[in-house]
């Protein structure tokens, strides 16, 4: 309770207490600011980064390239790192996509292939397949043993039949005649 009786919330005691620290802050800043001499910490400010420049523009030649070298070297690693993970996820996606996994399937199994970063190729086979026996669902329908037929009712999946030499001209009434016995047949 305040001095006149009425309860403090919890939301007032806090905005209260955020108030005395900020103002505690600001007080400790200027403190140190008037201690090291400076009028204010804009001004503390403006001398470290005045320090800072006049540290960086103190490099020899010599350190800059060597700075910028090892900067390079740095990125150069981090393009190499992501190369290389990029490449694990395309053998481990191309095992995965042999067995039939699709879509969200693929995307599913790719997370759920428990290899290490170092494995060969044949390892990750190995392990899709694997996968593929514990998680069938993962990888599509299986596939019909007898493929569905084409529309117009030919055969899917083989070559059209071979038909005859085609008929020469006036062959399809010679034949008529030859079964009404009109030509004796030969």
């Amino acid at each position: 309770m305040d001095a006149g009786g009425a309860l403090i919330t919890q939301d007032t005691l806090s905005r209260l207490l955020a108030r005395e620290k900020s103002q505690g802050e600001r007080s400790a800043v200027r403190r140190l600011a008037a201690d090291l001499g400076f009028a204010d910490a804009t001004a503390l400010k403006t001398w470290v980064d005045a320090q800072r420049a006049a540290e960086q523009a103190a490099l020899s030649e010599a350190e800059r390239r060597e700075q910028a070298a090892t900067q390079a070297l740095a990125a150069a690693d981090e393009r190499e790192r992501r190369a290389e993970e990029r490449l694990r996820a395309a053998i481990r996606q191309t095992a995965l996509m042999r067995l039939g996994a699709a879509g969200d399937g693929l995307a599913d199994a790719e997370r759920l292939l428990d290899v290490p970063d170092d494995a060969d190729d044949q390892a990750v086979a190995v392990a899709a397949a694997e996968l593929k026996a514990r998680r069938p669902e993962l990888f599509g329908p299986a596939a019909p043993a007898v493929a569905p037929p084409a529309p117009g009712g030919a055969p899917a999946g083989g070559p059209p039949p071979r038909g005859q030499a085609p008929a020469a001209v006036g062959s399809a009434g010679l034949e008529m005649a030859k079964r009404r016995g009109y030509v004796p047949s030969a």
